[in-house]
């Protein structure tokens, strides 16, 4: 089998990690986890969201650490954007790069953002035109892409649907998302599939969870199809508020270290990967999710 002689990984853990929090993490505490990311040599850490207070009370201060964070040249430090005033945020925050989301299940859709699926759509276009305006790069998401708490399966020609309807508006990566983390190799290998029928794969990038303990085993099925970006996070960080049951995403020390045994180039220090992860745990007083860093412990 073919892999990818590089892998990019998209490090999630400040904000889709962080966002599940029963209660807001102080600003100094992400600061200090964005900044440790940025020290283990990753070159995209998503760092929070401009969405409503009101929804994502854990992300209502992102501004501030935005200001905050130590940025070094290379890294990107993407936030989620879902509408025009969060976008206007984003911008007054000097990002580069902002994500948008959609589902490939119209129930998931209607319960995470309270609209349709080609609602959704139409309300990211003119936000997606307006960044790219602006010079910003804008990443689009699909979430349930191997399965719905609400709908079960979910069918490979929705997401790549979804996906290339994301691309048409400006989008110039796809993260396709295993919400609830239900998918197995053979399902993942078939919605990449579906979705290169469509889409270059250099344009995809996997978001797989662990509710099932099958996300090694489902990235290293898609990187079979070529799929070379792939979103982790931290001590296994995250979940998904409207998902129940949802584990959290693969832990970015346990995907490191598997490239790393496969030979795979990624340009992460694996140790400093770790320290930030016992940093973050430390702070949140829980146990780490990544397996590798519980056996170096």
């Amino acid at each position: 089998m073919r892999h990818p002689s590089r892998v990019k990984i998209v490090e999630v853990g400040p904000r889709d990690g962080l966002q599940n929090e029963a209660r807001p993490v102080a600003v100094e505490i992400r600061v200090g986890l964005i900044n440790r990311l940025t020290g283990t040599g990753l070159t995209a850490i998503e760092s929070g969201s401009f969405v409503s207070p009101k929804w994502v009370p854990q992300m209502a201060a992102t501004a501030e650490v935005m200001a905050a964070i130590t940025r070094r040249p290379g890294v990107a430090y993407p936030v989620l954007t879902p509408n025009l005033q969060g976008l206007e945020a984003a911008l007054a925050a000097k990002v580069e790069e902002v994500a948008v989301f959609a589902a490939a299940s119209e129930t998931f859709s209607q319960k995470n953002i309270n609209c349709s699926i080609a609602e959704s759509l139409e309300r990211f276009a003119p936000l997606a035109a307006r960044a790219k305006a602006e010079g910003l790069r804008v990443r689009g998401y699909v979430s349930c892409v191997l399965g719905c708490p609400y709908e079960g399966a979910v069918e490979p020609s929705a997401v790549a649907g979804v996906a290339e309807k994301l691309v048409a508006m400006g989008c110039y990566e796809i993260s396709l998302g295993d919400t609830v983390g239900v998918g197995t190799p053979a399902k993942a290998q078939a919605m990449i599939d579906a979705v290169t029928a469509r889409l270059p794969v250099e344009m995809l990038a996997a978001h797989f969870h662990d509710t099932y303990g099958q996300a090694l085993a489902n990235l290293l099925a898609v990187m079979e199809r070529g799929v070379a970006v792939m979103d982790s996070s931290v001590a296994g960080l995250g979940g998904c508020p409207y998902a129940k049951g949802a584990a959290g995403n693969v832990a970015s020390e346990d995907l490191v270290y598997m490239l790393n045994g496969m030979g795979i180039h990624t340009g992460i220090d694996l140790d400093r990967l770790i320290e930030a992860g016992t940093f973050i745990c430390e702070a949140l007083g829980r146990a780490t999710g990544s397996k590798v860093a519980r056996a170096r412990a």
